[in-house]
């Protein structure tokens, strides 16, 4: 019975090893993982140097003799600097150990904005450098997932879509835009049958209007 119970644990110890990788609770990890350049993909987070680098773009050089060049742009998202690499096609990285948490935003000064952690309730402060051009879409409540390398935020994901409250804009004809000043502060074009005090969902990736909600 002794050993029937030893080598059920060691079997189910060894099978959790190869698991894929889940979220607990509002928390999502993701481990190193060794890629060549075939994988590459734009958002994807590299460590080079052992920093994180997030991969902007790429574009890939065909040549009549040889293998193939890729040159990716990266954003270094400690620094905030951008840098360009050319790489022979197969050769290899490896993707950075990051952490995703959710989050939700309270409020700002003039250096940082504050989030509460949705699981610990604890208080992050994080550098507005961090956020960036990101800072402008952010609502008051707003939810969110704040990514973290060696502890240290690193990123601000928002949400693609979301929804803001019209405070400021003008008359317009129908069928017609006109700028829009959002909740966030942000400024987009919008239909010109919108009104103040309206909700509309927009996509925050293209600063584009997406429909009107209730």
């Amino acid at each position: 019975m002794i050993m029937r119970s030893f080598l059920l644990a060691l079997l189910v110890g060894s099978a959790s090893a190869f698991a894929p990788l889940s979220s607990v609770g509002r928390t999502a990890t993701v481990r190193y993982v060794a890629i060549d350049t075939s994988e590459i993909k734009n958002g994807m987070t590299i460590e080079l140097d052992k920093e994180p680098y997030k991969v902007l773009n790429f574009s890939v050089m065909k040549q009549a003799r040889g293998a193939a060049k890729m040159t990716i742009r990266f954003k270094n998202l400690k620094r905030g600097k951008t840098i360009e690499k050319t790489y022979r096609a197969g050769e290899k990285f490896e993707t950075a150990m990051i952490e995703k948490k959710k989050s939700q935003y309270t409020y700002s000064d003039e250096n940082n904005l504050f989030f509460m952690d949705s699981e610990t309730f604890e208080e992050v402060i994080v550098d507005s450098k961090v956020v960036d051009d990101k800072e402008k879409w952010i609502d008051e409540g707003m939810e969110l997932s704040l990514v973290y390398f060696n502890d240290e935020v690193i990123e601000v994901n928002l949400p693609s879509n979301y929804v803001y409250k019209i405070i400021e804009t003008t008359q317009a004809k129908k069928g017609t835009t006109k700028p829009a000043t959002l909740s966030c502060g942000a400024v987009i074009n919008v239909p010109g049958y919108l009104e103040e005090g309206e909700m509309i969902k927009v996509d925050t990736d293209k600063a584009e209007f997406l429909e009107r909600t209730k």
